[in-house]
């Protein structure tokens, strides 16, 4: 993988799933099918007008909905080779853009729609955990700003790579490989294969909190 954006690893296998799974596959964004998530991934990175509202609350956020649900409406198939062409001009090819938040958002639902599909954990190669690890530790705090009553640390499993993603007494501990890491924290707690332990009040609190964007 050297000398390659790892998001491009990303989307190239997504868009392999996508093409093998077909349009009405199952994800863990119930009710989103492969057809609603390739919309969603479509339009993020090519509707400047609406891909903001993806993020954003309010009357923005129903306007990419609506942009959005349009989109699906289109060709499946023409949907997965836009995704698979890779970033068009502008901010989605700018180096750190791709390194971190495109990385992050093609490693997530790739799993969405592979762990919807009985497909195990994969094991990823050390590049890819050390720049899963990097895009998680840039703004945990974001993820975690819902959790309330708890502090909240994360720990790489099988090393002493530590991140505080919330301060706060007590505190909980959560650890797992960098990508499973990044699951939990981006609200897929359910499949991701990590360990919380730390006092039961405050592990109570984040498996209570919702977590994400």
């Amino acid at each position: 993988m050297a000398g390659l954006f790892l998001d491009a690893v990303e989307r190239a296998q997504l868009a392999d799933l996508l093409d093998e799974l077909g349009p009405q596959a199952p994800t863990l964004l119930t009710p989103w099918t492969t057809r609603d998530l390739a919309a969603h991934l479509a339009l993020r990175e090519n509707d400047p007008l609406a891909g903001p509202g993806l993020v954003l609350p309010g009357a923005w956020n129903r306007f990419a909905e609506r942009r959005q649900a349009a989109l699906a409406s289109n060709d499946f198939t023409a949907l997965v080779a836009t995704i698979r062409s890779g970033p068009p001009p502008g901010f989605f090819r700018i180096g750190w853009v791709r390194r971190v938040p495109n990385l992050l958002e093609f490693f997530v639902h790739h799993e969405d729609v592979r762990r919807a599909n009985a497909r195990a954990p994969r094991s990823t190669e050390p590049a890819m955990d050390r720049a899963l690890w990097h895009g998680l530790t840039r703004a945990p705090w974001l993820l975690a700003r819902r959790l309330r009553g708890a502090g909240l640390e994360l720990q790489w499993a099988g090393t002493t790579n530590t991140v505080r993603a919330r301060r706060g007494q007590p505190s909980a501990h959560v650890t797992g490989p960098p990508g499973e890491l990044l699951l939990y924290m981006f609200g897929r707690k359910d499949a991701a294969h990590v360990e919380v332990s730390g006092p039961t009040a405050a592990v109570q609190s984040v498996q209570r909190a919702r977590l994400g964007m």
